[in-house]
């Protein structure tokens, strides 16, 4: 599926807050405890989002005037990757990575990192993401993945 992405604004903060959450409930939820999906969406409130608007580099995915998925660079770590649960396996997630990795090429980053999910696990690793550890935060696991560039 071929969308537009272009870099988000503060006026995008409600609906980037709308696809991480829905992408939580449905996707995530299948490997993560119901209450550290909770934890996990308090920090995607529209209120955080508009901090991590002027902390991250932050995209957004639109299909039209729909925003259906967005990712983050803070520095040389990608957050925040998260596509409409209507829309997954349909390359938006793709097209975010590329252009998160052009973005960090431009800023002369030669390796990006990524505090992966255990869901997104695979889609990391398809992109040429390796492992380097596992993380815990309490009952949280979060696989830590390198890609050179």
């Amino acid at each position: 599926m071929e969308c537009h992405v272009r870099r988000a604004t503060s006026k995008d903060a409600a609906a980037i807050s709308h696809v991480v959450i829905a992408a939580l409930r449905q996707s995530n939820s299948q490997d993560y405890a119901p209450d550290i999906i909770a934890q996990v969406e308090r920090n995607f409130a529209p209120e955080a989002v508009t901090v991590q608007l002027v902390q991250r580099k932050v995209l957004v995915a639109l299909l039209g005037d729909t925003i259906i998925g967005t990712a983050s660079l803070d520095g040389e770590v990608v957050r925040s990757v998260f596509v409409d649960p209507a829309h997954q396996k349909g390359g938006i997630g793709r097209q975010l990575m590329g252009a998160i990795h052009a973005i960090a090429v431009r800023a002369g980053v030669d390796a990006v990192r990524v505090p992966s999910s255990i869901t997104a696990e695979q889609f990391y690793a398809a992109l040429g993401y390796q492992k380097i550890r596992d993380e815990f935060h309490g009952a949280e696991r979060t696989i830590v993945m390198e890609k050179r560039l």
